[in-house]
């Protein structure tokens, strides 16, 4: 499929700060699971219609919803917007997802 949508090394780089320390069993590759977040969020599927090559949907889900709870995603919207002096809000545009994460 040419429409996945998969991050950059550039990307992963900048990321990878905000990732929690994997304790115990090694995470699967953060870069296929990310990606397919993303791919899922930017075009609204459901979990199980998300395509083969992000890996098994039910993995896309937990890696959303423990980082949701944890407030990863959050923490890295306020890590990428002080990147930029941003001080309130960040919004990622929904061609990408369709988080807005407020800046502590």
């Amino acid at each position: 499929m040419s429409d996945l949508f998969w991050l950059t090394d550039a990307q992963m780089a900048r990321l990878a700060p905000f990732f929690p320390k994997s304790h115990g069993k090694p995470r699967v590759d953060d870069r296929r699971v990310l990606s397919g977040v993303i791919f899922f969020n930017r075009n609204g599927l459901l979990w199980r219609d998300a395509p083969k090559e992000y890996g098994p949907h039910k993995t896309l889900y937990s890696r959303w919803k423990r980082w949701s709870e944890k407030g990863i995603f959050a923490r890295i919207m306020a890590g990428l917007a002080a990147e930029h002096g941003e001080e309130k809000t960040v919004m990622i545009p929904s061609c990408l997802m369709t988080s807005v994460a407020p800046v502590a």
